[in-house]
C-alpha cells in the first residue's frame, strides 16, 4: 500500500525549487526590459535635444550670416581712384601715400604691387603685413591703412545743396549727415529728396522734407557707398512791380493763386495799376503774357487765377507806360533782382 505522505514530502521540495528559479528568472527578465526601455527613452530624448540644438544653431547662424552680409555691404571698400596712407609701425621708411589704380592695385616699397581693390582697410592691412613678413623684409610688422580720399566709395549729393559733389560714406552713415557734409540745403531747395541706392538703381526713394531737418528724424535713412542723393529744386513764383515786398516765393504745395501770391508779397501799393497786371509764363511756344483782372479779383468780382512754377506776376505802377514788348523785359529784370522767400 502506497504511503501518500511520503510521496508528497518527496515531490514538494524539488517543485518549490523549480518555482523559485522560474520566479527569479522572470524578475531578472523584467529588470532587463525596464533598463532597455530607459536607455531607449534617454537616447530618443538626447537625439531630440541634439536636433533642437542643431536647429537653433542653424537659425542663429543664418541670422549672423545675414547681419554679416548687411554689414559687409555697407563697409567701405577700396576701389580705383582711392588714395590711401600706408604706414608700418617703427619703420618710417615704408610710410607711403598711394592711389589705387584702375585695376585695383597700389605700389609699395619692397613688395611692389599689391591688389587691394574690393578689400576693406583692415583686409588690406592684413594682406600687406603678410607680404612684408613672408618676404622677410620686416619681422612681425604692424601695418596701418588709412583711406585719405574715397573716390570709389562715396555717395553723390546733387541738386539744391550748397556744395554738390561726391562725399565719403563710412559705416552707419545717414542721409542728413551727407546733406550736412554738402553744406546743407540752399534757399531754393524743395520739399522732397530722392535717394537711389546702388543695389536698386531702378527703385528710387522719394522722401518729403521740411526746411528744418530735425523735424523729420524718421526720414534720416541709411546711405551706402554708390548711392545718389538729389535735392529737388522748389517750384518758385515771382511777384514783382508795385507791391509791398517784391519777392520770389517757394511753393510748398502745387497750388498757389494770384490772390495768395499778392498777399505773400505784402499786397499792392496805392500807386499800382491793377488793370495792367499780367502773368508772364514760359511755355512750349516761348514766353507769353496773360492779362490778369487783379482789380476784379481783389473785389471778388472775378475768379482767382492759379499760378504755375516759374510764373512771374507783374504789377506795374499807374504812372508808368507799359509798352508792347517792354513788359516782359521789365518783369524779367525785376524777377532776377528779388530775393527768394520760403513760404511757411
Amino acid at each position: 500500500m502506497l504511503d501518500f505522505s511520503k510521496m508528497v514530502k518527496g515531490i514538494v521540495p524539488p517543485f518549490l525549487r523549480l518555482m523559485s528559479r522560474a520566479l527569479l528568472f522572470f524578475l531578472v527578465l523584467l529588470f532587463l526590459l525596464g533598463s532597455a526601455r530607459k536607455v531607449t527613452a534617454q537616447g530618443e530624448s538626447a537625439s531630440t535635444t541634439t536636433e533642437g540644438r542643431s536647429a537653433t544653431t542653424q537659425i542663429e547662424q543664418a541670422a549672423l550670416d545675414t547681419n554679416n552680409a548687411a554689414h559687409s555691404d555697407s563697409s567701405l571698400r577700396l576701389g580705383p581712384g582711392d588714395v590711401v596712407d600706408v604706414s608700418v609701425y617703427n619703420v618710417s621708411e615704408l610710410t607711403t601715400k598711394a592711389r589705387v589704380s584702375s585695376n585695383g592695385e597700389i605700389y609699395l616699397p619692397l613688395i611692389n604691387s599689391v591688389h587691394v581693390g574690393g578689400l576693406t582697410a583692415e583686409q588690406a592691412e592684413a594682406l600687406i603685413q603678410n607680404r612684408l613678413s613672408d618676404g622677410g623684409f620686416v619681422k612681425n610688422p604692424h601695418v596701418s591703412v588709412f583711406v585719405n580720399e574715397s573716390a570709389s566709395q562715396g555717395a553723390s549729393v546733387l541738386g539744391e545743396v550748397s556744395k554738390p559733389g561726391v562725399y565719403r560714406v563710412l559705416a552707419q552713415q545717414r542721409l542728413f549727415d551727407l546733406i550736412s557734409f554738402a553744406g546743407g540745403l540752399t534757399e531754393k531747395a524743395g520739399r522732397s529728396i530722392t535717394v537711389t541706392h546702388r543695389n536698386h538703381p531702378d527703385q528710387p526713394i522719394t522722401l518729403p522734407l521740411s526746411r528744418n531737418l530735425n523735424d523729420d528724424p524718421e526720414r534720416n535713412i541709411p546711405v551706402y557707398p554708390g548711392d545718389t542723393i538729389i535735392v529737388r529744386k522748389a517750384d518758385i513764383v515771382y511777384v514783382v512791380g508795385d507791391v509791398g515786398r517784391p519777392s520770389g516765393f517757394l511753393m510748398d504745395s502745387e497750388h498757389l493763386t494770384v490772390l495768395q501770391a499778392i498777399a505773400l508779397a505784402g499786397g499792392t501799393t496805392h500807386t499800382a495799376n491793377l488793370g495792367g497786371a499780367r502773368i508772364i509764363r514760359k511755355g512750349p511756344a516761348g514766353m507769353t503774357e496773360t492779362p490778369v483782372q487783379l482789380k476784379k479779383i481783389l473785389r471778388a468780382k472775378s475768379p482767382d487765377v492759379p499760378m504755375e512754377a516759374d510764373d512771374i506776376l507783374f504789377v506795374p505802377t499807374s504812372a508808368s507806360k507799359v509798352l508792347a514788348g517792354r513788359t516782359f523785359e521789365a518783369a524779367m529784370q525785376a524777377a532776377a533782382a528779388v530775393s527768394i522767400v520760403a513760404v511757411q
